[in-house]
């Protein structure tokens, strides 16, 4: 029997649209086995077969620190004063905006890719683009590693502060993890929307303080702008934990106090909001756009 079945007749109502599975239907423990067991599968698939395996997923993010700390450092002279330990705050920004990139890119077609399994089986559809972010995930934690080696090896020294990374993490995946439903049933309708989002995300890496300091400008408006962008905050608040630089500006004191950061908060807010929403109502209908 087909998922989203016709409009069949019903007594006194004449025809009725049967639903198909919602975005989280089975249950929570069938919902998590199945992520994880796609999460696995698929980053097996896209490693295991290949001759450097992992560590293809560790050349790309280190090839464009190379080029940007190059760039930025020899030419464009970022670092010195405004930031202490600048390859440090670029190869960690590249690194977690990577893992924002990769898991929404992924997400936008990983419906459509799926389109055998959503057609054919009662599956929680909200599994398979939180399995890109999964995915994703698992990439980011072992590049990590990486980084941790990097910042000890430049001399920056473990502080409380560290403690609050996680914090940091976690409105991350909360933002991926929204985006990343939003794109993926958009692009079932819309296919417009891979080509929208490959600009968008590259707009985004160049209006968040990754290649230079939220300071840079060194103008107060400006910093307040970059601070309507969530990501902004995210990785300024990380910059601030981690390096622990006594004269890097805080997020408030970037956005004119608490206030300011009230626009970032209602984007943020507002997109885990519609993301949910949006997946929820199209969710029983994927199939049957497809």
């Amino acid at each position: 029997m087909s998922v989203d079945a016709p409009p069949t007749p019903t007594a006194g109502l004449g025809l009725q649209r049967v639903s198909g599975p919602s975005a989280l239907g089975g249950g929570p423990r069938r919902f998590f086995d199945l992520l994880w067991l796609m999460s696995v599968t698929e980053f097996k698939r896209v490693y295991f077969g290949t001759v450097l395996g992992y560590l293809w997923s560790l050349i790309r993010p280190l090839l464009l620190f190379s080029v940007l700390l190059l760039v930025f450092t020899k030419v464009f002279h970022v670092g010195g004063t405004l930031v202490e330990h600048y390859p440090v705050m670029l190869l960690m920004g590249i690194v977690l905006f990577t893992f924002f990139q990769e898991a929404t890119s992924n997400s936008v077609t990983s419906v459509v890719a799926q389109e055998g399994v959503v057609r054919k089986t009662q599956f929680p559809r909200l599994v398979i683009p939180l399995a890109t972010v999964l995915t994703a995930t698992f990439n980011l934690l072992l590049n990590l590693i990486v980084v941790l080696i990097f910042v000890l090896a430049f001399g920056v020294s473990p502080v409380w502060t560290w403690l609050l990374f996680p914090i940091a993490l976690l409105f991350l995946f909360a933002l991926t993890g929204a985006v990343a439903m939003a794109l993926s049933v958009l692009y079932v309708r819309f296919r417009d929307v891979a080509i929208i989002w490959t600009v968008v995300a590259q707009v985004l890496l160049y209006v968040t303080p990754i290649l230079y300091p939220v300071n840079a400008f060194n103008n107060p408006t400006y910093e307040r702008l970059l601070m309507i962008n969530p990501l902004a905050v995210i990785f300024s608040s990380i910059r601030i934990w981690v390096l622990h630089e006594a004269d890097a500006p805080t997020p408030v004191h970037s956005a004119g106090g608490w206030l300011g950061l009230l626009p970032a908060a209602a984007i943020f807010l507002g997109t885990l909001a519609y993301g949910a929403w949006i997946f929820r109502r199209e969710a029983p209908r994927i199939a049957e756009e497809l």
